[in-house]
């Protein structure tokens, strides 16, 4: 498996949440409209405060073109998400194929230059927490969390670089993600362009916690 294929086709989430599937360019255009909206919103009165109004009137369109699509707030928060986490892949996979890694750090550093650059540039990306509350409480795996995340670099990693697999290596890197995720979102809480201190400090505590189970990077 090349390490680019981690973030390809195959790996992508569907859009669960939309009611009507956009065939037509001029459907698709107003879907993209609508998430465009809600990510605007989100950004000024977050994701708790968010509503279907909300959305259709910084869109100009009416609250039944909403629903046409997304049967209620919460449906449109998560393909907003969705959204942010397909970009996500998208600009991973486009590092990768830039800078072409020559050791598992370098590969995994991707994805923290990915996380700092959207939360910079991509409206609403903070959207990508809207699922921890009710993560613990969901019976059904969900694709786009750490665990799906960790898995599926695991096993890059794993054929790619020589890393010792496993359910250990999994469970690290889904320890690593967990501890990034939350480093990088406070360093965007109060400075849109992100606290440079929390990004720095994210790198080096994840770089150090799997060097210290895997060896050096290099």
């Amino acid at each position: 498996m090349a390490l680019i294929d981690l973030f390809g086709e195959d790996f992508v989430a569907q859009g669960r949440q939309i009611r009507t599937e956009p065939i037509q360019q001029r459907s698709a255009a107003r879907l993209t409209a609508l998430l465009d909206a809600a990510a605007e919103v989100v950004d000024e009165v977050g994701f708790d405060r968010i509503t279907t109004a909300m959305v259709a009137e910084r869109a100009g369109a009416s609250i039944g073109t909403v629903y046409r699509y997304y049967p209620d707030r919460v449906a449109v928060l998560e393909g907003l998400r969705e959204r942010a986490v397909l970009r996500f892949r998208q600009r991973v996979a486009d590092l990768l194929k830039e800078t072409q890694p020559g050791t598992w750090w370098e590969a995994v550093d991707c994805g923290i230059s990915a996380f700092v650059e959207l939360y910079r540039a991509e409206p609403g990306f903070r959207i990508l927490h809207f699922a921890d509350r009710e993560r613990a409480q969901s019976s059904v795996p969900d694709q786009l969390d750490s665990g799906f995340f960790a898995n599926q670099i695991a096993g890059v990693l794993s054929e790619e670089f020589g890393l010792s697999g496993g359910p250990d290596l999994i469970f690290r890197l889904e320890v690593a993600v967990e501890m990034a995720d939350s480093l990088l979102s406070r360093a965007f809480t109060w400075n849109t362009e992100g606290d440079e201190r929390f990004i720095a400090e994210c790198r080096r505590i994840m770089h150090d916690y799997l060097v210290g189970y895997y060896g050096p990077d290099a």
